[in-house]
């Protein structure tokens, strides 16, 4: 009888950890899963980054300047959409800035 008890100790042991094994497996592919029920390949990704550079809210980067901002974003009127920011030559890492790209202003 005391066998009987360990075997089906080790087989419940051994379900309980395939079942650990599974749940995970599941938690890791719903992260790769979108809203709409698509996968996202990395050149997907990399090709929607690069079509848009800059989100409508900026956080500046290390070495960066308004001018390189500007160049990349598509906004030469940064100063004037952020009276935040008092000195142009005064940006630092972690600035947070408003973008308007010149070409979303011309559909306005």
């Amino acid at each position: 009888m005391l066998r009987l008890n360990s075997s089906s100790t080790a087989l419940a042991e051994a379900i309980c950890g395939y079942c650990a094994l599974f749940l995970a497996l599941m938690l890791v592919l719903s992260c790769c899963e979108s809203s709409d029920g698509e996968y996202y390949t990395v050149q997907q990704i990399q090709k929607d980054h690069v079509e848009r550079p800059c989100d409508e809210i900026y956080v500046v980067r290390e070495g960066e300047t308004l001018h390189t901002i500007s160049e990349k974003c598509g906004d030469p009127y940064i100063v004037e959409e952020n009276p935040h920011i008092q000195d142009p030559d005064d940006v630092f890492p972690g600035l947070v800035i408003k973008i308007t790209p010149f070409k979303d202003r011309q559909r306005s």
